[in-house]
């Protein structure tokens, strides 16, 4: 779907490059998210692959076709919701969509099932000057949607969201990739990414340091033990045991025949012990 090599760019002939020679490929149907600390170059990265910032060098190409050849009709293939809501505050959240929709030449997603799908239905006719930031991002969403893209892009989507309305944005974004939608997230939220991507790249100083699945880094990362909090009596006792022939551990087997488990985790990394691990930044 996406396919880039050796992609740098600068702001301005002579800065110094805010991309340094980024390698990497999105496939069809693919959640691609770009994780890295604010400043780090994903927002320009996601810039670039919807044809906004165009004075970069390397290949970009999708689909096959090299970026810098895509006429107005990748326009109309793809969805984009920014990190700050491009919205007009004068009009009602459903007067943005109708504006919105009439960008696009072909058929467009009806403007209420959409924000009823992010529960803004009751506030359809509620100027956006008056939305929360929260209901701000989610008629962003909105918007992305509009054109039932193939490819979309989202920058910080679930900002802003209550528990609620992110576990809901999660859902949406994972119905879309189940209708064969390709979907790339910048996102410096580890759960975000986590919970959605198929594949995430670290990025950090503009340059690509890694890229695999969530559950692959965690692993290559984590420590092959399980810890287990049980009661002694009135005591709380934890014993780590090591993976490797779990089954046939006698202190494991002594522990879960004498005595109460209140919990038990393996020692897996987060992914975010992760990104400080390899890049050794924060995410903040």
């Amino acid at each position: 779907m996406i396919h880039v090599n050796d992609l740098h760019f600068a702001y301005g002939s002579n800065a110094h490059d805010t991309l340094k020679g980024l390698n990497f490929n999105i496939d069809p149907g693919e959640i691609f998210g770009f994780l890295g600390p604010s400043g780090a170059g994903k927002s320009t990265t996601q810039k670039i692959l919807i044809g906004v910032l165009k004075s970069y060098r390397g290949s970009v190409k999708v689909n096959g076709l090299d970026l810098k050849q895509l006429n107005s009709e990748f326009y109309e293939s793809i969805g984009v919701a920014f990190e700050t809501p491009n919205l007009y505050s004068k009009f009602s959240a459903l007067e943005n969509l109708e504006f919105f929709a009439q960008f696009y030449g072909g058929k467009t997603r009806n403007p209420l099932e959409l924000l009823a799908a992010v529960g803004l239905d009751d506030a359809a006719k509620t100027r956006v000057s008056d939305f929360s930031k929260g209901m701000k991002v989610r008629l962003n969403f909105c918007r992305s949607l509009l054109n039932n893209p193939q490819l979309l892009f989202l920058d910080e989507p679930t900002a802003g969201l209550d528990p609620v309305n992110l576990r809901r944005m999660e859902a949406l974004i994972l119905a879309e990739k189940e209708q064969g939608k390709t979907i790339c997230i910048t996102t410096h939220d580890m759960h975000v990414a986590d919970t959605l991507c198929d594949r995430v790249a670290f990025i950090v100083d503009g340059e690509v340091s890694l890229i695999d699945s969530p559950r692959d880094l965690k692993l290559q990362h984590g420590e092959r033990f399980v810890d287990i909090e049980y009661r002694d009596g009135d005591s709380l006792k934890t014993s780590s045991i090591a993976m490797d022939k779990l089954g046939k551990n006698d202190n494991l087997q002594r522990i879960l025949a004498k005595h109460y488990v209140e919990t038990m985790h393996s020692r897996e990394a987060s992914l975010e012990d992760v990104f400080v691990k390899t890049t050794g930044r924060s995410l903040q």
